[in-house]
């Protein structure tokens, strides 16, 4: 069963009656739970954030990293992607907060003819050294010219 409103009274409402709000649907309680109001919260450090699936996608990739007095690149592979955003390796370790250019050699072609590239912008959510992890903020498709990205 699906709760429409996901307001504080239903989910009271709903546990009172032996229900529990998870993911959008009614799922039963376990025995000896009180009623609560407010939203429901299962396991937060456990629970993955990501809104959206992540496709394991390994493509080349070239990068611009923005700076005030700067721009510097660098390439690698994608190693997941979703709509929201791009798992990377890098060349260097990216640090949270920068703001950068990603561009994807995109596996479809236009027509099945003109090679095309996923040009991305967003901020570094996360970097580890050899990766980086980006929200994308804009995106958009690009002919790719014969010398590619």
């Amino acid at each position: 069963m699906n709760l429409a409103n996901g307001s504080a009274e239903g989910a009271a409402l709903a546990k009172a009656d032996g229900l529990d709000i998870h993911k959008g649907r009614l799922e039963p309680v376990a025995q000896g739970s009180q009623a609560v109001a407010g939203p429901v919260v299962r396991d937060v450090e456990n629970a993955d954030r990501r809104s959206s699936v992540r496709f394991p996608i390994e493509r080349e990739i070239r990068y611009k990293v923005f700076s005030r007095n700067a721009i510097e690149m660098g390439s690698g592979m994608t190693v997941n992607m979703s709509s929201n955003g791009i798992l990377f390796t890098t060349e260097r370790t990216l640090n949270p907060g920068e703001r950068l250019e990603v561009s994807v050699n995109w596996p479809a072609h236009l027509d099945n003819k003109c090679p095309l590239k996923l040009v991305t912008t967003g901020r570094v959510v996360r970097g580890d050294g050899e990766q980086a992890a980006i929200a994308i903020e804009r995106y958009e498709f690009r002919t790719q010219g014969s010398r590619g990205m």
